[in-house]
C-alpha cells in the first residue's frame, strides 16, 4: 500500500545549455554533470555560483552508448560506439581539459609511463583505452574504490583501479584487469558493482552475487580459472531458459521464481571466475556466493508487448559506517566501512527493493500510478519517472541502517521506525516528456523531450518547479526550444525545510487518525536519520541543525506513541530518551483534557513516567509537576502509587497531599506492606511520630523486609551514581537496626543491590569515613556470612571481618554501636564460625579483659579461626598489628600457626607465654600422626626448663607429670625408658612411673 501526501521535496530547477540533443548524461560527484552528444561530451558545473555553467568538452571516439563515473578517481567510463564496433573507454584527469583544442594522452590499459617525462603530462586529460574480446554491453564504477565492472554477453570483466607512482610528486591513474567473471545463461542488460557485490538485471531476469576472497588457497587460483562452484545443473524450472521453440503458434514463458541466499545457486546460471591480475593486490576474489535470483513472466494476458515488460534501473545502493572518501589521486588507499548495501530494481508499474549485506531480505514494494521509465534511488528517495510526471517515494534505508549500526535500537534506550511500514509517496510532479533521469548529491537530472504538436501548448504554460516559498529560478528558454527538448536540473530541497513541511502537515492528523500522524512524523524522522547517515552531503553547520531537528522528531514521535493505548505505546519511552526532553517538558506537553472535561492518560505517556521514575533520575520534579503524576497515577494506575512516591524525583511532593491519595488505596480495598512503608516514610517527613510508630507496629519484622525487598528506593536512591540514604534509613539506625541490616541482607538475596553498593549505603549512612568501618557494616557482613549469599566470595567475606576483628583489637576501639550478634550466635547460627579450642580458654582466662566488646571481637576473631572454612595463610601478613605481648594477640597467633601445623613452635611459645595452657594444647592437638611430640618434643622441653629452674617450676612440674602419665600410656616401657632424660631428672618419679606401668598392664 502506498499512501499518498502532497509535499514539496523539489525545490528550483535550471536548463542545462546544451547545444545537441543528450543522448546519455550522468552525474560527475559533487560539482559536474556529464552529457554525451553525438561525438562529444560536455561537463557542466552543478555547484556555487556558477550552476550550469560550461566547464570543459571533449571529444569521443564515436557515438556514447553508456557513461558512467566514478567519485574515487575521479573518472568517466563510456562505451562508444563507431562503425559499428564499440570500445571502452575511461577518462582521466578530464579536469585540466580547460579547451577543446588542448592536447590530450591516449594509452592502454597496463602501459607504463616511465620518468623522465614531459611536465605538461600532468596537466592534460588522458584517456585510457581497455580492450576486450567481446563487445561490452554495459559498465558500472564501484563508489568505494573505483574499481571498473564491464558486462558483456558471457562474462564481466573487473578493472582494478590502482595508482602508478611516476616519481615522488606525481602518480597516474590506472586499471588492471585482475577478474574475469564467466556467466552462462543470462545476458546483463544493466549491471551494479559496489564492494564486491555485484547485481546483473536481463529483460526479466536479477541475480545478485558477492565476490569472496580466501587468501589459504590464493597461489592455487593465480592466473587460471576457477570454478567457484560446481558446475550447477539445470533445475526443471529453469532447463528451458535458453530454448527457442522457432513457432508462430506458441510462446514459451517460463515460471516467476525468486531464490533468496544459498538457494539462488540452484536458477541454472554457472558461475565462473578465472583470476587474471598480474600484480599483487591486497584483495583478490577466489570465489562467489549466490545471494538472489528473481525471476519475472509477461503477463500476455492483456497481450502486451514485450518491451512494455522489460526490467529497468538496477542499482546497488551502499551506506557506510564512517564518513565518504574524498575523491582524488591521492586517497585511493583510503576505504569506507560498509554498513548496509541495498538493491532496487523496477518493472513498469512495480518497484522492488531489497537490503543484501547480512541477509536477502525484501524490504519495500512500490506500486506506480502510471507506467515508469526509469527510476534512481537515493538514501532518502527514490525518484520515478513517467511520460508525464516525476514521482517521489519514501524509503527505509535508513531504517535497516540504524539496525545494522546500532544495537540498542528497539530497546528502552532507542527506536527507529520499522522498516515494514508502508512506503508513501511525497509529490508527483507533472512534466511533458519525460525520458530519462540520475541524481547525485541534492541535483535530479530530467530530460524532457516533447512531441511537436504539444510544443505550442508547452509554450502557453512552460514547464516549472514551484517551491512552496516560491524561491525557484525562472527558466531560461534556449535557443534550441523549438526542437520540444529540455535538460533541467532540479533541486531537491533541504532535507531539515522538507522536514518542517512534513511536521506541519502531520498536524492536520493529530485529532482525527493519530496513526496517519505517526506514519508522516516516522517519515520525517527517517529522512532526519537519513540525512545524518550520509555525511559526506552536509555542508558545514548543516548537522548541527540536522541533530536539532532529530531531537525534535523523536519529541513529536513521543508525543504521539504517549497518546496510543497499544502494543506500540511503549515506544513513548526511547522516543522521548532520544528527543532530550526533561520529564517535566514531557509532563508540560501532555496535558490532555477530554471532551467532558475529565482527564484520560494513555497506556503510552504513563509507560514512559513510570520508567523514567523507576531510573533514579537526578531530575526533580516541581511540587505542582509532582502532584499531577500522582494525580495521574490515581486515575491509571492506582497500585503503582507507592512505588512512585518512592521515586527520588518525586522529592518535592507534599507529604499531605502524598498521604490523601494513600488513604484512598486504603478505602478502596488495596492495603499492602508496601502502603504500609510508605505513610510511615511520609509521617516521618510530616514529623508525626507516632504514626510513624503505629505504622511500623502494623506488620511483623520479616513481612517490613519483603516490603522493603519490593521497594528498595524506601531505604536508598542513586545521585549521580552515588547510592544516597533515605530519611527512612537513617531513623531504623537509630531505632530498629536489625530491621535495617535484615532488609538490606534481603536486598542483596534477591539481587536488588550489589554487595559494594551495601557497603557503600552503611558508610554513608552512619557518617563514616572511607578508612573507618561502622558496626552495622560489620553486623551486615556477619550477616551475610550466617546467610551464605550465592554471589558473595567466602574469603573476601572473611577478609573483611577479620581484619576489622584485628584493627579494632590493636587500637583498642570499641564498636560504635552494641553489636547485633554475640560472638555464641555466630557459632550458633554459622558453620563458618567455628567452636573455640578448650585451651585457647585456658589461655585468654589468665587476661582480665575488662571491656565486655573487645572480648566478643576477640571470641569472635578466634572462632573465624577455628571454623573449617577460613584460610589461615591469607591472615598471617595481616597480624602484625596485633602484638604477641598480649594474651588476646598471642592466643590468635598461636591458633593460626596451630592451624598451619607450626605444632613444635606453638609449644616453644606456650611454655614461654603461658605454661598452664601446655597440656590441654597437647591434649587437643597432639593427637594421631601429632601423638611423637609429646615424647620427642614436649618431655624433653618440660625436663629442660625443670632444670634450669625459676619461678615457672611448679607449671612445670605439673604439666611434666601429666606428660609423663600420656607417655607411660603411650609407650612400652623400653620404649617409655629410652625417653627418658639420661641425666638422671627424671629418676625422682620412677615410682610413679612405675605404678603407670603396672596400669598400662592391666589395661
Amino acid at each position: 500500500m502506498v499512501q499518498l501526501y502532497n509535499l514539496h521535496p523539489f525545490g528550483s530547477q535550471q536548463v542545462v545549455p546544451c547545444k545537441l540533443e543528450p543522448e546519455r548524461f550522468c552525474g560527475g560527484g559533487r560539482d559536474a554533470l556529464f552529457v554525451a552528444a553525438g561525438c562529444k561530451v560536455e561537463a557542466f558545473a552543478v555547484a556555487g555560483q556558477e550552476l550550469c555553467q560550461p566547464r570543459c568538452a571533449f571529444s569521443t571516439l564515436g557515438r556514447v552508448l553508456c557513461l558512467a563515473y566514478s567519485e574515487a578517481g575521479d573518472y568517466l567510463a563510456a562505451i562508444e560506439e563507431k562503425n559499428k564496433a564499440t570500445f571502452l573507454r575511461a577518462y582521466v584527469n578530464w579536469r585540466s581539459k580547460r579547451t577543446e583544442n588542448c592536447r590530450v594522452c591516449i594509452r592502454m590499459v597496463g602501459h607504463n609511463v616511465e620518468a623522465p617525462f614531459n611536465d605538461t603530462y600532468k596537466d592534460q586529460m588522458s584517456i585510457i583505452e581497455m580492450p576486450l574480446t567481446e563487445a561490452p554491453l554495459c559498465i558500472s564504477c564501484c563508489p568505494a574504490k573505483g574499481d571498473l565492472l564491464v558486462g558483456c554477453t558471457n562474462k564481466l570483466v573487473l578493472f582494478s583501479l590502482k595508482c602508478q607512482i611516476i616519481n615522488e610528486e606525481f602518480s597516474i591513474l590506472d586499471f588492471e584487469r585482475s577478474l574475469i567473471i564467466h556467466i552462462n545463461n543470462i545476458i546483463p542488460v544493466e549491471i551494479s558493482f559496489c564492494v564486491g557485490y555485484i547485481a546483473l538485471m536481463s529483460d526479466l531476469e536479477v541475480l545478485i552475487l558477492k565476490l569472496k576472497s580466501d587468501p589459504k588457497n590464493g597461489k592455487n587460483v593465480n592466473h587460471q580459472p576457477h570454478k567457484t562452484n560446481n558446475p550447477m545443473k539445470q533445475t526443471e524450472g529453469a532447463s528451458n531458459e535458453t530454448l527457442q521453440l522457432e513457432s508462430d503458434d506458441f510462446v514459451i514463458c517460463q515460471k516467476p521464481m525468486e531464490l533468496l541466499g544459498e538457494k539462488s545457486s540452484q536458477s541454472g546460471i554457472s558461475v565462473t571466475l578465472e583470476s587474471t591480475g598480474l600484480a599483487d593486490e591486497k584483495i583478490k576474489y577466489y570465489h562467489v556466493q549466490h545471494l538472489l535470483y528473481k525471476r519475472f513472466a509477461p503477463d500476455i494476458s492483456s497481450y502486451v508487448l514485450a518491451d512494455d515488460i522489460k526490467l529497468h534501473s538496477l542499482q546497488l545502493l551502499p551506506i557506510y559506517q564512517t564518513g565518504s572518501l574524498t575523491s582524488g589521486r591521492k586517497n585511493l588507499s583510503q576505504e569506507k566501512e560498509l554498513l548496509s548495501l541495498f538493491c532496487f530494481f523496477s518493472l513498469p508499474h512495480v518497484g522492488y527493493l531489497y537490503m543484501v549485506v547480512k541477509s536477502v531480505e525484501l524490504m519495500s514494494v512500490y506500486q506506480y500510478p502510471e507506467k515508469s521509465q526509469q527510476a534512481v534511488l537515493t538514501p532518502q528517495f527514490l525518484h520515478v519517472i513517467a511520460s508525464n510526471n516525476l514521482q517521489c517515494f519514501t524509503v527505509r534505508c535508513s531504517a535497516a541502517a540504524a539496525r545494522e549500526e546500532d544495537p540498542y535500537v528497539d530497546t528502552t534506550l532507542k527506536a527507529c521506525p520499522p522498516v515494514n511500514m508502508d512506503v508513501c509517496a511525497l509529490r508527483i510532479q507533472l512534466f511533458i516528456g519525460l525520458k530519462a533521469i540520475c541524481h547525485f548529491k541534492n541535483h535530479l537530472i530530467l530530460l524532457t523531450k516533447a512531441d511537436p504538436e504539444t510544443i505550442p501548448e508547452r509554450r502557453e504554460s512552460p514547464k516549472r518547479l514551484l517551491s512552496r516559498k516560491g524561491t525557484s529560478v525562472k527558466l531560461k528558454t534556449p535557443p534550441v526550444a523549438e526542437a520540444g527538448w529540455n535538460l533541467y536540473i532540479v533541486d531537491t530541497i533541504s532535507p531539515v525545510q522538507l522536514y518542517k513541511e512534513m511536521v506541519d502537515y502531520s498536524n492536520t492528523y493529530k485529532t482525527a487518525k493519530t496513526q496517519s500522524c505517526i506514519h508522516l512524523l516516522s517519515e520525517a524522522h527517517l529522512l532526519v536519520r537519513a540525512a545524518l547517515m550520509d555525511a559526506s552531503q552536509l555542508e558545514p553547520g548543516e548537522k548541527a541543525e540536522l541533530l536539532e531537528a532529530f531531537k525534535e522528531s523523536c519529541g513529536h514521535l513521543g508525543d504521539c506513541y504517549s497518546r496510543l493505548d497499544t502494543q506500540y505505546s511503549h515506544l513513548a519511552l526511547p522516543y522521548y530518551k532520544m528527543s532530550g526532553l526533561s520529564m517535566a517538558e514531557v509532563l508540560t506537553r501532555a496535558d490532555w483534557v477530554l471532551e467532558d472535561g475529565s482527564q484520560k492518560y494513555e497506556r503510552g505517556l504513563i509507560f514512559y513516567i513510570n520508567h523514567s521514575l523507576y531510573e533514579n533520575l537526578d531530575e526533580e520534579l516541581s511540587e505542582e509537576l509532582a502532584a499531577k503524576v500522582v494525580q495521574m497515577f490515581h486515575v491509571a494506575e492506582p497500585k503503582q502509587l507507592p512505588h512512585i512516591l518512592c521515586s527520588p524525583s518525586m522529592k518535592n511532593i507534599n507529604p499531605l497531599t502524598a498521604m490523601s491519595y494513600l488513604r484512598k488505596l486504603d478505602t478502596s480495598g488495596f492495603s499492602s506492606i508496601l502502603v504500609t512503608l510508605t505513610k510511615a516514610a511520609l509521617a516521618l517527613k510530616m514529623g508525626d511520630l507516632d504514626m510513624h510508630r503505629n505504622e511500623m507496629k502494623s506488620h511483623p519484622e520479616m513481612k517490613l523486609v519483603c516490603g522493603f525487598i519490593l521497594e528498595p528506593r524506601l531505604l536508598m536512591h542513586q545521585r549521580k551514581g552515588q547510592i544516597v540514604p533515605t530519611e527512612l534509613a537513617a531513623h531504623l539506625k537509630d531505632t530498629q537496626p536489625g530491621l535495617l541490616v535484615a532488609a538490606v541482607l534481603g536486598l542483596q538475596k534477591n539481587n536488588k543491590i550489589g554487595i559494594e553498593e551495601a557497603d557503600s549505603f552503611f558508610k554513608v549512612l552512619c557518617g563514616k569515613d572511607e578508612d573507618i568501618i561502622p558496626q552495622l557494616l560489620v553486623d551486615l557482613w556477619e550477616a551475610q556470612l550466617v546467610a551464605g549469599l550465592p554471589d558473595v566470595v567466602l574469603q573476601e567475606l572473611f577478609f573483611k571481618l577479620t581484619s576489622q576483628y584485628i584493627w579494632r583489637l590493636s587500637k583498642r576501639q570499641p564498636p560504635d554501636t552494641i553489636p547485633l550478634r554475640t560472638s555464641q550466635d555466630l557459632i550458633n547460627a554459622c558453620s563458618h564460625y567455628g567452636l573455640i579450642y578448650p585451651w585457647v580458654n585456658v589461655l585468654i582466662s589468665s587476661d582480665s579483659l575488662v571491656d565486655k566488646s573487645y572480648r566478643e571481637d576477640l571470641s569472635k576473631l578466634q572462632s573465624l579461626i577455628c571454623g573449617p572454612s577460613f584460610d589461615i595463610a591469607s591472615i598471617i601478613p595481616f597480624l602484625e598489628p596485633l602484638s604477641e605481648d598480649t594474651i588476646a594477640g598471642l592466643s590468635v597467633h598461636v591458633l593460626c600457626h596451630t592451624r598451619l601445623k607450626e605444632y613444635e613452635h606453638c609449644i616453644d611459645t606456650l611454655l614461654e607465654r603461658c605454661p598452664e595452657a601446655i597440656i590441654p594444647y597437647a591434649n587437643h592437638e597432639l593427637k594421631e600422626e601429632n601423638r611423637t611430640l609429646w615424647w620427642k618434643k614436649l618431655l624433653p622441653e618440660l625436663c629442660h626448663r625443670i632444670k634450669c629452674g625459676g619461678e615457672k617450676g611448679q607449671l612445670y612440674l605439673s604439666s611434666l607429670k601429666e606428660t609423663l602419665s600420656v607417655v607411660a600410656v603411650e609407650l612400652e616401657l623400653r620404649d617409655f625408658l629410652n625417653v627418658l632424660p639420661e641425666d638422671g631428672t627424671a629418676a625422682f618419679f620412677l615410682p610413679y612411673l612405675l605404678y603407670c606401668s603396672r596400669k598400662k598392664s592391666l589395661t
